[in-house]
């Protein structure tokens, strides 16, 4: 019988905390990264830049996938279908949070058939309005709907999304009625608005700060402080509405069943990759991400209050998509 010593105590221990790092790079499958939503979005942006570093890391195929549709729940199903072997993991973004109440047959159940791998990061959503109209502040565009209720409009990516669900609280705190556009997706939401055919849009931070100048003035930003990019723009909290925050988010989910281990081991990985100087950059500026980087219980946490907070607004008021 082998002797037990300190040395092979601390040997194993230091196999124990290894392991995990190993659990994906193990695997001979290749892993996709299904996005839920069309190529060219914030999500779909993640998911390429991490398919990249990971490839290089594990030694192994990542690839990305986009399977979009059905706010978001076709893309978020294959996922939870897929062998819980760590060959394959959901990029997705807040609206993923919404889907238990804004569908009435969802095809997965968010919170029992995928499991929480990695809080990425957050940024505020934004409020801005077509440069031509007379909105400087919010308090202009609740004047403006007080005096004629439903003529001011906004622009959202959908029906359901953060976006359409901040507005719609806002304007029932207010007290007024604001006219929802949806469209599917933010290039023909801004393009709308920058065109003077609708006044305002509520976007994540990403989405409005880069369109911002002579077409487009922001108006309102939803997070707890202001954006340094957004340093003259009020928050909401300063407008009047106490404790108000939306903010937009990405996360990456797994089957239900994927061993602790390759959890662990994805998101050691991910957090390694996206705490290297360029890569952060990168998110910070073209996102205007705040970089979370929570592990599996503090996302599990912070995703069961989103599908609670937002479900309550869409059953509430009604929302359907």
């Amino acid at each position: 019988m082998q002797k037990i010593t300190r040395r092979t105590m601390l040997a194993a221990s230091a196999a124990f905390t290894v392991a995990p790092a190993l659990a994906l790079a193990q695997s001979s499958k290749n892993m996709t990264l299904v996005v839920p939503f069309p190529p060219g979005g914030s999500t779909d942006a993640l998911a390429r830049l991490l398919q990249s570093h990971l490839q290089t890391r594990l030694g192994r195929t990542v690839l990305v996938e986009n399977k979009s549709g059905a706010a978001g729940s076709l893309g978020a199903a294959q996922v939870a279908k897929s062998p819980p072997d760590g060959s394959s993991f959901l990029v997705t973004f807040d609206s993923h949070a919404v889907i238990p109440a804004i569908l009435e047959k969802p095809q997965v159940d968010v919170e029992q058939d995928l499991v929480p791998v990695f809080l990425v990061g957050t940024a505020p959503y934004v409020i801005a309005a077509n440069a031509s109209r007379p909105f400087k502040t919010f308090a202009d565009i609740i004047a403006a709907s007080k005096a004629k209720p439903g003529s001011v409009q906004y622009a959202s990516v959908g029906i359901g999304t953060l976006g359409h669900l901040a507005m719609t609280l806002l304007a029932k705190k207010a007290g007024v009625e604001i006219t929802h556009v949806p469209y599917r997706g933010g290039g023909p939401a801004m393009n709308d608005v920058l065109g003077g055919h609708v006044d305002l849009i509520a976007g994540s931070a990403a989405l409005v700060t880069a369109q911002l100048g002579p077409n487009l003035r922001p108006i309102l930003q939803l997070g707890r402080e202001r954006l340094p990019v957004l340093k003259d723009t009020q928050t909401a909290i300063e407008a009047g509405f106490p404790d108000f925050e939306t903010l937009a988010w990405w996360g990456i989910f797994a089957p239900k069943g994927t061993p602790p281990d390759v959890i662990a081991s994805m998101a050691k990985s991910v957090r390694e990759i996206l705490s290297e100087p360029a890569v952060a950059s990168q998110l910070r500026e073209t996102q205007q991400m705040t970089l979370v980087l929570a592990d599996a219980k503090d996302f599990g946490t912070f995703f069961a209050k989103q599908v609670s907070i937002w479900g309550q607004v869409v059953r509430e008021n009604n929302i359907k998509a």
